[in-house]
């Protein structure tokens, strides 16, 4: 295997995972929707907060528990990762099938973008809302994925060779 193959091999294995991935995500929330905006309201209503012991702060001023505000919130998101899914499965094609690394990375760099676009929006209305008090998992998986779409821009956006 020559070294621009291999290079070319990781890229459309990093590409195809991403856009699995995003596909997956997509799917998930449109399959349990009602799920996914109480979770997003739990975290906008600021539940955990008030659960046993309740943590009692200022910042509980900011609590919204509109149901539709918290399904409002998740169609955005959802039309986000809607719009990464489909931007990835085109950047795969352009890579995979037309063998177009350039226009490819046309196709994946607006899917990071939408994909870093609904993490930041679930990563800073987590913050707006305290959830790195008591929902710190959910806050390292977000900052996780902020990396993981930082390193996936780099990877597809070198020039390899």
């Amino acid at each position: 295997m020559s070294l621009s193959t291999s290079l070319w091999l990781f890229l459309a294995v990093q590409a195809l995972g991403l856009a699995v991935w995003l596909t997956i995500s997509v799917v998930n929330n449109c399959h349990g929707f009602g799920g996914s905006a109480g979770a997003v309201g739990a975290t906008m209503s600021m539940a955990p907060l008030k659960q046993p012991p309740a943590i009692h702060t200022p910042l509980l001023s900011r609590a919204i528990g509109s149901q539709t505000l918290h399904r409002t919130a998740l169609l955005v998101v959802l039309a986000l990762q809607i719009l990464a899914a489909a931007a990835c499965w085109t950047g795969c094609w352009q890579l995979l099938v037309v063998g177009d690394l350039g226009a490819s990375r046309l196709w994946l760099n607006l899917g990071l973008s939408a994909f870093t676009a609904f993490l930041l929006a679930m990563h800073l209305g987590g913050l707006w809302f305290g959830y790195w008090i008591r929902q710190e998992g959910l806050q390292l998986t977000h900052i996780a994925l902020l990396v993981w779409a930082v390193a996936a821009f780099f990877l597809f956006n070198t020039a390899w060779t």
